[in-house]
Order: C-alpha cells, then sequence, then structure tokens
C-alpha cells in the first residue's frame, strides 16, 4: 500500500544538539509530537511500557507521537534531537499504517543532516532539556507559528531533510496485516475521515458489505480489538491533540468530536488514557 508524500505533512517544532552527563531522566513523557534521535557519543536508554531501548551513538531513533515513555541517562551522552508534528487531520496517516522500528543504524551523512539542521535554524534549539518546560500549550504554540513563518524555501528544504531522516525508518517498517484487506481499509478510511460524527457498526457493516457481527469478528482478528473501542480510542488521541494544542473548553472538545454527554467523554478519557481531560491538560498542557 502506497503512502501519498503529501499527506506525511510533518511541522519541525524543534531541532538541536544535547549534552548529557547522566541528566537526561525525565519520566511519563507523553506529547502529540514525534521525536527523532541521532546519538553521537556516549549511551542513554528509553523505556516504554513494554521494552527499554538503549541508545547507542551512530543509530536513530524515533518515539511516535501520543508514545509514553521515560529517558535514563547515567554517564555521558551527546545526541540531535528533532520534534515534528503532524496537525489535526481526519485521515489516515503513515503512523497508522505500518510497524515502525524504533531503532535503525544511521546511514552516513544523517549526522550531517542533523548539523545542517542545527545551523539554519539555531533558534530552534531547546532552552532545556525538561520535557516540562516546552511540551506545554503556550510553547508549542509558539513553535507552530515559527514554523508558519519561515520562508517558502526554507519550508521545502526543512520538509525534505525532515524526509530523509524519517525514510530511514519507513524502509524497515512492515505494513500492517489489516492493509492488505479491502475491506477494512475502506472502514478505517470512513472512520477517521469522520471521527468527530457519531459513527455507528451498522453503517460500517454496510461499507464492508458484510454483517455486523462478521464486521466485529474482523476487526478482533485483524487489529484485536472490536470497532467501537478502536473509534473511542482515535477519538481520545484526538482529544489530547486538542487539549495540548489548543485552550478550548472541555465540552467544547468533546463536543466537537461528536460526544452529546460530557460525563460519557470524561469517563472514557479517564479509562483510556488514566486521568481526566483536565488532569491530561493540567499534567501534559501547563
Amino acid at each position: 500500500m502506497q503512502i501519498p508524500i503529501e499527506s506525511m505533512n510533518l511541522l519541525m517544532l524543534n531541532v538541536g544538539k544535547a549534552q548529557h552527563q547522566g541528566d537526561w531522566n525525565w519520566q511519563n513523557v507523553n506529547s502529540p509530537c514525534t521525536r527523532i534521535y541521532y546519538v553521537s557519543e556516549g549511551e542513554a536508554q528509553v523505556c516504554f511500557a513494554d521494552k527499554c531501548v538503549t541508545l547507542s551513538p551512530r543509530h536513530l531513533y524515533m518515539i511516535p507521537a501520543y508514545t509514553t515513555h521515560s529517558y535514563q541517562c547515567k554517564g555521558h551522552f551527546v545526541h540531535y534531537y528533532l520534534h515534528v508534528y503532524e496537525g489535526f487531520r481526519n485521515e489516515m496517516n503513515v503512523m497508522e499504517l505500518y510497524d515502525f522500528p524504533s531503532e535503525v543504524e544511521a546511514e552516513e551523512g544523517d549526522e550531517h543532516l542533523f548539523e545542517q539542521l542545527c545551523r539554519q535554524f539555531p533558534y530552534a534549539k531547546l532552552a532545556d532539556s525538561d520535557p516540562q518546560t516546552y511540551d506545554n500549550t503556550t510553547k508549542f504554540a509558539d513553535y507552530v507559528r515559527r514554523y508558519h513563518d519561515l520562508a517558502l524555501w526554507e519550508k521545502m528544504e526543512l520538509r525534505g531533510t525532515t524526509l530523509m531522516l524519517f525514510s530511514r525508518f519507513v524502509r524497515k517498517a512492515t505494513l500492517r496485516v489489516w492493509t492488505q484487506d479491502e475491506r477494512l481499509k475502506r472502514v478505517l478510511t470512513h472512520i477517521h475521515r469522520n471521527i468527530c460524527k457519531n459513527i455507528e457498526i451498522g453503517e460500517l457493516a454496510d461499507i464492508a458489505c458484510v454483517t455486523k457481527p462478521h464486521l466485529i469478528r474482523l476487526f478482533k482478528n485483524e487489529l484485536g480489538t472490536s470497532p467501537i473501542q478502536y473509534i473511542n480510542r482515535k477519538k481520545i488521541e484526538k482529544a489530547q491533540l486538542l487539549l495540548f494544542t489548543t485552550e478550548n473548553p472541555i465540552k467544547d472538545i468533546a463536543f466537537t468530536l461528536g460526544f452529546s454527554d460530557h460525563s460519557y467523554f470524561i469517563r472514557l478519557f479517564r479509562k483510556l488514557s488514566g486521568t481526566t481531560p483536565h488532569g491530561y491538560r493540567t499534567t501534559y498542557c501547563l
């Protein structure tokens, strides 16, 4: 399955080079930006819910958006970082279609690409490595505004470099099983295009040309979840993005995503994210 390159609308938020001496130790980091690292010296670890990955020199690492993770660093560690963001889009993105490796070997010239970005955008360097100082609504809005103020040629050059680095992971990625099933592709495309509406199982079954029980079995076999669970998870991911990138009231966000019952939205958000919308905004966004 081919992904139109124009659909990968990645906006740079931050880029820079950081040096640490056992002081890169941050817990439970979660934000709507995807992080790409190139390690030049030393070692550190990034820990996810199910594994820890050791960051080693001459390797690239990627942490997808909305992935809760923690950093551990016990000694000398030097790395480049690139934070990119894909805005609120009612369509499938590349992260939905592929399983990506967390680590790949860097290619010759990748460090130079980071160096070039750092020289071209020195103001995009983080002032502090603590995610709480830069992963917040105010800073995020400033970063997005800064990107949109770039000249067209700068955006084109930046996009090309970002896609080159991202391609290292795409090369090693594998298509998810469901992408081979045309029925599921039609259903998932419909879900993403209508994520802000109330989506009924019956309409999805009609799109797939199967019965509702058959659709539920198909979902569980290929995606490991039911259609309703999948829809709810995607709605809550969109809610997290809106909580992070806007100051819209929580009730308005619930309404935007098709929830007529504000209390139900709060209960569902807590169930899927472990905190309330207000708690999420307080912890990650302010």
